[in-house]
């Protein structure tokens, strides 16, 4: 990607660095592929003493994708995804869930080496409607996200962000719920070959005047295993380590631990992914 991405692609590298794989659930997941090339995936996840399933299937013809899910709670959602359509950079998504009636949505994302926008609406008769959109360059990006409810007229979500790049380093600023919440994000790449890295996030509450700091870091131990922590201001501690024991095929143990009750508080949550 030269370009700035799509708004969402801000602050995106320290969140995925502090929360992305941390879990206290027990979570596995196994895909398999037909011979004509779809791909299965099963997941089962137990929360305390209550256990979720999905299955996933994934269709791919050229630059159209066809997902359909189906979980536990009698839920079917679908997803078409059309890659490069009319144009280069262009790609348009239409998504619903049965039987949900009011879950349809359609959704054009344009990816230019100077913006990235992503605007979606609901198929309903007074749609939510979505616009999102970073403009700038790979180094500096400022971008906008807001969402209006046609029905009654109202701004339901307005963001705003900015992103600086500057090699390993990167900076970001959010004002987010409808400016009541500012997030400023530290990301620094320390070293490539061990996957190295150290970040920060501290945001601000305007309404209740509140600061909650996160800071985390990860290192590989070798090509195959990472592992990962962080902390936070309320004195909540967590740790993973996952191991890619094949090909695309991980194991994630994480802990989390409050170190106010630790006697109290402990959790692990396990996950599995298989893939042949």
């Amino acid at each position: 990607m030269v370009g700035p991405g799509l708004y969402t692609e801000i602050g995106k590298k320290t969140r995925d660095l502090l929360y992305k794989d941390y879990q206290t659930d027990h979570k596995f997941t196994l895909t398999t592929y037909t011979s004509n090339g779809v791909a299965v995936t099963a997941t089962s996840t137990k929360k305390a003493d209550l256990i979720f399933g999905e299955i996933q299937s994934q269709i791919k013809n050229k630059n159209v994708t066809i997902d359909v899910k189906a979980n536990s709670g009698s839920n079917v959602i679908t997803t078409v995804t059309v890659d490069e359509i009319a144009t280069p950079g262009l790609k348009t998504i239409l998504s619903f869930a049965v039987p949900d009636q009011r879950s349809g949505k359609f959704e054009l994302q344009y990816l230019h080496d100077h913006a990235g926008v992503n605007a979606s609406i609901g198929l309903t008769a007074n749609p939510v409607v979505n616009l999102s959109g970073s403009f700038g360059t790979k180094a500096l990006a400022v971008g906008a996200d807001i969402s209006l409810d046609t029905a009654s007229g109202n701004l339901t979500k307005y963001n705003a962000g900015l992103s600086i790049t500057h090699e390993d380093l990167i900076a970001s600023l959010n004002l987010n719920n409808k400016g009541d919440s500012l997030t400023a994000a530290y990301y620094h790449n320390v070293n490539q070959l061990t996957s190295t890295a150290v970040g920060a996030e501290l945001t601000h509450s305007f309404s209740t005047n509140e600061n909650t700091l996160t800071f985390g870091t990860q290192h590989a131990l070798d090509p195959l295993t990472v592992v990962k922590a962080r902390f936070n201001n309320s004195g909540k501690a967590s740790a993973l380590i996952q191991h890619e024991w094949r090909p695309k095929s991980l194991v994630t143990i994480s802990a989390e631990v409050d170190t106010k009750t630790i006697e109290k508080s402990s959790k692990v949550g396990i996950a599995v992914a298989l893939k042949p």
